[in-house]
């Protein structure tokens, strides 16, 4: 999905050619996200299922702040904005609760 350089028509081709590369390069580095995004929440969905069986909360704040405590050390560690990294990860642990919620929710509604 590399963007096109017809906006560019008078850049230099050799800029042009390294612009294409980079691009190139982000689109595998977005392809990657969303597979490595994906398989996470096959696990969390697990998760989630086991959670409701056992009749555990969805969510989970300990181990939540654990986990962006860990991520915010990762990102120094990777030359990463931390609060960036914090905000991303608190949107997708948002999204795992939603989740939770809703199997536990589900769960809850074929027992009798």
């Amino acid at each position: 999905m590399t963007t096109s350089n017809a906006a560019t028509p008078d850049a230099d081709p050799a800029v042009l050619e390294e612009l294409t590369r980079l691009r190139d390069s982000i689109d595998n580095i977005d392809a990657a996200v969303v597979h490595m995004l994906a398989e996470r929440f096959k696990c969390t969905q697990q998760v989630g299922r086991l959670k409701a069986e056992h009749r555990l909360p969805p969510a989970d704040p300990g181990r939540e702040a654990r986990q962006i405590a860990r991520l915010r050390a990762l990102a120094e560690d990777a030359k990463l904005d931390p609060a960036f990294a914090e905000k991303f990860l608190t949107f997708i642990i948002a999204e795992v609760i939603r989740h939770h919620e809703s199997i536990a929710d589900d769960t809850a509604g074929g027992r009798s």
